[in-house]
This record gives structure tokens, C-alpha cells and sequence, in this order.
């Protein structure tokens, strides 16, 4: 593929995935289109461009989730938006508090409100229309078992509803719990979601993968503030990005490990970025696998057991990655690897690149 390089075929018992350092460090193309071109673009971008309906009543949105948002747009993730007073919202809390010279509380206190919403009124939620294009699909059941998710064209999404709520940073049941009971979910419809900003499907040189959509339709900018260095923390349970300065620009909840694959502690190298990556699965390698399980090639796919990303790393056979189950993130066990929310890892990676330093601490 054109300006892909093959970086390595994992062969391992924690994420074993083609790693493809598909589309890293290259910049959105200016230059000029053929006529359907630009006509093809703006219809790719009408797919992701959710219509905000002007409410007649206003809706009081909990300080939680009110916090929950804002966190989420200054990159401090609190995991899946839902209102909730949970581990992850609370450790969002501490981590903006501490990049921002605040007193770390854990709290959403005064000072840290004023310093999230900037001084702004900025919505919590909003109600908006879903695009036709956005509830076409195609959406898939998919199966439990790896050798049956291997016979599918993608694992993409079940249904409309999954998809909708992963746009919006949260999860089916919390989106529902948004809106009115019986609440119908489809094109044209209108429904409350968090306030998660539109983006645009960015044109991204060499992008034969669909990058510019996923990042679209996971509500996820393509221009992020670029990293420096990586910490994960094994007992926050967190992944911490770092600039040159050393001031951490951005958080987000991890899993890492288990006892029978554990993080591996120390200093490593992240050498690639794979974005929308096959997954090569070896039974052998796993195990906990069933005995009839067969070697298999999964599609990509935000449903696919490394999610939207494989970021790869020096240590053989480890690597930071999307999931398929976001609500999971910090409260079941990995297969050793470091697993986030799939809008958290596709931020993620537009902050990494080959050669930064990857620090997992206990």
C-alpha cells in the first residue's frame, strides 16, 4: 500500500495484529481536487455533520456530566460519558488539576470549573438530528468467537444505537438514559446527546484505510497536541502524555494486564502507529483459547479485539490499542497490552509518533 510500511506480523499471547505504521506524520493534502473530488468529500463530511436543533425548554444537565464533557474536550478523559461519580471521572479530575496548576481534589470544585469551561457557557448536552448518511451501516452481529468474527467483510458496529453512542463518547445505556423513554433511534430522528464537537473528515495523504472517517465518526479532531513521551501507571490505572516541557497534556484511563499476562514494567519505544489494523489470531499463542480455535485474519473494525488502533511497541508483542467493550476500560483485565476506549486510542495516536519513549510504571 502507498506510503504504508510493514512494520512487524505480532505473533505473541497479548494482541497479535498486523502492525501497518499506516498513515503517521502525514498531513492533510492542499492541494487541488478534480470537481467530483471535492463533491465526493462533501458528501463523506455530511455524513458525520449532526444538525443542533434548537430546544424550547432548556435542559439541566448534572454538574457531573457537565464536568464529564468538558474533561473530555480538554483531553483529560474520564472514559465513557455517563454522568456517573466514578474512578475514572475522579482521576480525569485530579490529572486536569495537575496539569493546570490547580489543587488536586479529585473534586469539581470552583477553581476547577472555572478553568474547564473557560468562562463560557458551553452546552452539556445537545439535541440534534442524525444524518442519513451516519445510519446507513452496513452494521453486523458479531459473534463471540474469533474464528466466526473472521468470516465477516468488517467488524464494524451492531446497530446505529452503538454507533451514535461511540460518536458521542459514551454507551448505549447512558445515551438512552439521556432521552425520553422509547426514544426511536434512526435517521432523521432527533435525540440528546453529550456536546461532543463535529469534525470534519480530514484528507489525509495515503489514507487507504478509512482513517479520515473513523476520526470523523468518532467525534476525534485529526490536529492534536503532539507528544513528547508516555507514562502509563499501572496502579492508577492511567495513561499520561507528556510534551517537551514535560507538562502532561493529556490523560486517559487504561486496562493494563492481568496476572497471567502482566504490564511489562520499564522504559520502551513506541515504533508505529496502525490505524484500522487487521488482526492476525494464533490460538496457539492465547491461553486461554479454545482448542478448536484456528489460526485466522480479522477484518478492522471499531468491534474488533484491538478496536480502531494498534500502537506498537519495543517490548515484543505489546501494545496500546482500542476495545471493543469501552465501558471495560479499568475494570477487567488485558492480555497484557494497554487498552483504551476507541475514540480515547484514535486521539491517542494523532499525538504519537515512531520513536517516543514509553514509560509503564507500577
Amino acid at each position: 500500500m502507498r506510503n504504508h510500511l510493514l512494520l512487524a506480523l505480532l505473533l505473541c499471547s497479548a494482541c497479535n495484529v498486523a502492525v501497518t505504521d499506516a498513515n503517521e506524520s502525514q498531513p492533510a493534502t492542499n492541494a487541488a481536487q478534480p470537481t467530483n473530488a471535492v463533491a465526493a468529500q462533501s458528501d463523506r463530511n455530511a455524513d458525520y455533520a449532526f444538525q443542533v436543533v434548537q430546544e424550547k425548554n432548556a435542559w439541566q444537565a448534572s454538574p457531573i456530566l457537565q464536568a464529564q464533557v468538558a474533561l473530555d474536550r480538554w483531553g483529560f478523559s474520564p472514559g465513557v460519558i455517563d454522568g456517573k461519580d466514578g474512578m475514572s471521572y475522579k482521576a480525569a479530575l485530579r490529572g486536569f488539576q495537575e496539569a493546570h496548576d490547580l489543587p488536586v481534589t479529585g473534586e469539581y470544585d470552583r477553581k476547577t470549573g472555572a478553568m474547564l469551561l473557560e468562562g463560557e457557557a458551553r452546552p452539556t448536552t445537545w439535541l440534534v438530528k442524525i444524518p442519513d448518511g451516519f445510519a446507513r451501516g452496513p452494521f453486523f452481529n458479531i459473534p463471540k468467537g474469533l474464528n466466526e468474527q473472521a468470516s465477516l467483510p468488517a467488524l464494524t458496529y451492531r446497530n446505529l444505537l452503538e454507533k451514535l453512542a461511540e460518536r458521542f463518547h459514551t454507551t448505549p445505556e447512558a445515551l438512552m438514559a439521556l432521552n425520553p423513554p422509547n426514544t426511536k433511534i434512526g435517521a432523521g430522528l432527533t435525540v440528546r446527546v453529550p456536546a461532543i464537537d463535529n469534525q470534519p473528515v480530514a484528507t489525509i495523504e495515503g489514507d487507504e484505510r478509512g482513517w479520515g472517517e473513523t476520526l470523523a465518526g468518532l467525534g476525534v479532531a485529526k490536529d492534536q497536541p503532539q507528544a513528547d513521551h508516555i507514562v502509563v501507571d499501572k496502579s492508577e490505572g492511567l495513561l499520561k502524555v507528556f510534551n517537551a516541557e514535560n507538562r502532561m497534556i493529556a490523560q486517559f484511563p487504561v486496562t493494563t494486564g492481568s496476572q497471567h499476562d502482566p504490564l511489562p514494567l520499564g522504559e520502551w519505544t513506541i515504533k508505529g502507529v496502525s490505524r484500522n489494523p487487521d488482526f492476525h489470531y494464533n490460538p496457539n499463542l492465547f491461553w486461554d483459547a479454545s482448542s478448536k480455535d484456528e489460526k485466522a485474519v480479522l477484518k478492522p473494525g471499531p468491534n474488533g479485539p484491538v478496536g480502531v488502533v494498534w500502537i506498537d511497541l519495543s517490548k515484543d508483542h505489546y501494545g496500546i490499542h482500542g476495545t471493543p467493550e469501552p465501558q471495560l476500560i479499568g475494570r477487567t483485565e488485558s492480555h497484557g497490552c494497554i487498552r483504551l476506549t476507541n475514540w480515547d486510542a484514535a486521539r491517542l495516536a494523532q499525538m504519537v509518533k515512531s520513536g517516543i519513549k514509553a514509560k509503564f510504571q507500577a
